[in-house]
């Protein structure tokens, strides 16, 4: 639609860290034109020439980052590397690119810091190096790139594209378009650095909060020039190789996040993994760079829900035209081919010819481990030990969670069809969110007080606890009586659930939860994020209440101590920053601080963005 592509022009413009592959390369777009900075330590004669945020490995970089507007207007890291550190600061005014460079800490000689211009993606132009200026001849237009310091002569900066070196031994300025002094570069960076800080006051006792969620999903927001987009991976470091890895319910809720304050961002995220559907008609549950899908699952059915989310809170028509046959045919897929013997969904993995045969494609396919990935809860003990229907290629388990997500979509999408009047397809989603709401009554343990997965091949119900069992309030399946219960006997019970922090993927009590191995019995943002929206919809003020403030102090416990948004964090000690596996910077950690904004009214209207799109 000609909305969507005036708004895809409109969101990548402009300077911006756009480049997945560096946080210290700023991009100029659509030119393509980069300044990208490389830093060369004395001692060893080592370059390093890309930085990412969560790299972990000995001698590699360590970055601390800080705000970066989604604009680009003001961006700023810090970055710890063989001895040195050094704190980079950008502000764009008008077309032009400003940065400040200034260590903190390096080695007794000082480093050099190598200032590069290139075309990145292939663009059309030119670039050369005259005297000491950088000059890029791009889209009939020239940029020139100039520094404050002393050019020195380097030999060694281990780059073929023109550059300058200086060296690093106090502040060093770098501009576009026009010389500027450092004092003027420093001037303009100190001014967009107070705008930013006064819009995020603007939210405030949720300040600290949103800087933590905003900066994050911001970071993580790259350029793809395969599709001509912008997007936001779940990290950098996932999309290095690639180009980008878009993961289905995690870009969903990276729109959500998003929509807060940047409804073009929003939009773009939720309509670009839609677009990523297979030939088969669903959302796979990963898609990236190198041609490679999950051509045999897909992941949790939160894509009608997101286009509700967005189409309350921005009202555009055009949004849900964009998008509604495509979810329509993944909704109508789930109830084709994930049914188990018993009329109930169950997570699967179905199998296809590969087009690559990489192990992307070709690893557990058609197997009860596929079936697991397609849950999104990759190794949750829920799983373990499932066996697998290879003739309908689907565990051998109604899932509570799963059963409950898509009479959710089918309720969202009905209301999508609605304003969109195609009233055959509201009665046929209405009936069909009757009929698994009805079914699902046969996962009520009422002597529990509790829905529970049960296995399809023996009718027994599945002892182990998750979160995932609460999602009967998102689809509003359960009765008020049920709900009660739930909340009551097992979300408030801490040997399940509850404590300082939570929500454990897997029950306290659980022989797996003390094993705090990714998925059992770690806290994922989006469980929380999950069953508090569950919550909302049976008024449960208090529940809500404390859901939404152990989530916000949760994602600021590691934002306060090291500056980062976990993908998953310890459930006895609320770390991100252990021995197990956690990305550092993986953007759906902020759900923990969406909950907050939810509950404080910034979604139904009670709250005022201060400005939109900053």
């Amino acid at each position: 639609m000609h909305e969507y592509t005036e708004l895809k022009r409109q969101l990548a413009r402009g300077w911006n860290t756009w480049n997945v592959r560096s946080v210290l390369s700023h991009v100029l777009l659509p030119e393509g034109f980069a300044v990208s900075l490389a830093v060369k330590e004395y001692a060893g004669g080592a370059v390093l020439r890309e930085a990412l945020i969560g790299r972990q490995g000995e001698g590699e970089e360590r970055i601390q980052p800080g705000s970066r507007s989604y604009d680009g207007r003001y961006t700023d890291v810090t970055v710890q590397w063989q001895g040195i550190e050094f704190t980079v600061c950008s502000a764009s005014v008008d077309d032009d690119l400003v940065i400040l460079v200034t260590p903190v800490r390096q080695q007794l000689r000082p480093a050099t810091l190598i200032i590069e211009a290139g075309l990145l993606w292939g663009s059309e132009g030119c670039i050369s190096r005259h005297g000491n200026t950088l000059i890029g001849t791009v889209s009939e237009a020239e940029v020139r790139v100039y520094t404050t310091a002393p050019v020195m002569v380097e030999p060694y900066a281990n780059t073929t594209s023109p550059y300058l070196a200086v060296t690093l031994a106090s502040a060093v300025g770098i501009s576009t378009g026009k010389p500027r002094t450092l004092a003027e570069i420093t001037r303009i960076i100190a001014t967009n650095k107070a705008e930013w800080l006064a819009y995020t006051e603007c939210f405030g006792e949720l300040a600290e909060t949103y800087r933590a969620m905003q900066t994050c999903l911001a970071w993580d927001t790259v350029y793809d020039p395969l599709h001509d987009r912008v997007i936001s991976p779940v990290s950098r470091l996932w999309s290095l190789g690639p180009g980008y890895v878009l993961f289905c319910w995690d870009t969903y809720f990276a729109a959500c996040m998003a929509a807060l304050d940047n409804k073009a961002l929003a939009y773009a995220n939720a309509i670009e993994i839609t677009r990523e559907m297979t030939e088969s008609g669903f959302v796979p549950n990963f898609a990236h760079g190198s041609g490679f899908k999950s051509r045999d699952r897909s992941q949790p059915p939160v894509g009608a829900m997101t286009f509700v989310w967005l189409y309350r809170r921005f009202g555009d028509r055009w949004l849900l035209e964009e998008v509604y046959e495509d979810l329509l045919k993944w909704n109508r897929w789930w109830d084709v081919h994930r049914q188990g013997c018993d009329g109930l969904l169950a997570w699967g993995s179905t199998p296809y010819i590969p087009r690559f045969g990489n192990c992307w494609e070709t690893n557990y396919v058609d197997t009860a481990e596929g079936g697991a990935l397609e849950s999104g809860l990759d190794n949750s003990p829920m799983y373990d030990n499932i066996p697998y229907d290879t003739e309908r290629h689907v565990m051998c388990l109604a899932d509570v969670g799963l059963n409950s997500l898509y009479v959710m979509d089918c309720r969202a999408l009905a209301e999508i069809a609605s304003a969109l009047g195609k009233e055959v397809d509201v009665a046929e989603l209405q009936a069909r969110a009757a009929l698994y709401t009805a079914r699902m009554q046969a996962l009520w343990d009422e002597e529990s007080g509790i829905f529970r997965n049960r296995r399809s091949d023996t009718g027994e119900f599945s002892m182990r606890l998750a979160p995932t069992l609460f999602y009967p309030l998102l689809g509003q399946i359960a009765t008020v009586q049920q709900a009660e219960r739930m909340v009551c006997e097992h979300l408030y019970n801490p040997d399940e659930f509850w404590g300082e922090w939570v929500l454990p993927a897997i029950a306290r009590e659980d022989s797996a939860y003390p094993e705090q191995e990714y998925w059992r019995g770690r806290i994922w943002a989006p469980l929380n994020f999950l069953v508090y929206l569950g919550l909302r919809l049976y008024n449960f003020p208090q529940a809500c209440h404390d859901l939404a403030e152990k989530s916000r102090v949760l994602l600021l416990k590691e934002w306060r101590e090291c500056g980062h948004v976990h993908e998953n964090y310890n459930g006895d000690t609320g770390a991100g920053c252990d021995k197990y596996t956690s990305d550092r910077f993986y953007h759906w950690g902020g759900l923990l601080g969406l909950i907050a904004f939810v509950q404080s009214g910034y979604y139904d209207g009670q709250q005022i963005i201060p400005e939109v799109n900053r």
